[in-house]
């Protein structure tokens, strides 16, 4: 049996939400500036380790990036290495931001 799983957004909280089967499984929150979306951090709740939830947070949330036509900066050091390694992605991070230079600070 597949699980469901339903990725949403949720601004009045500043984070996407990862639902399988109607529980929150993860989370990523995030911070909007012009024309970017910053990635903070990502969570995967207790029992649903193991179970591709950060890949799916990862790609859901810079999938939605790129449908908003944002850049991105991965602040978070998940959402950066799940990055790394998937180069069809890369494209989305802002050029001016660097783990030790963030633009926004």
């Amino acid at each position: 049996m597949t699980d469901k799983r339903t990725l949403t957004d949720v601004p009045a909280r500043r984070r996407f939400e990862l639902d399988i089967d109607g529980t929150l499984a993860g989370l990523v929150t995030y911070s909007l500036h012009p024309g970017i979306i910053a990635f903070n951090h990502t969570e995967t709740e207790a029992g649903f380790e193991g179970q591709g939830v950060g890949s799916d947070l990862a790609r859901g949330v810079l999938d939605a990036a790129r449908a908003r036509q944002l850049q991105v900066w991965p602040r978070c050091p998940f959402i950066r290495g799940w990055i790394e390694r998937h180069s069809d992605y890369a494209d989305l991070v802002d050029p001016d931001w660097h783990v030790d230079h963030d633009p926004a600070r």
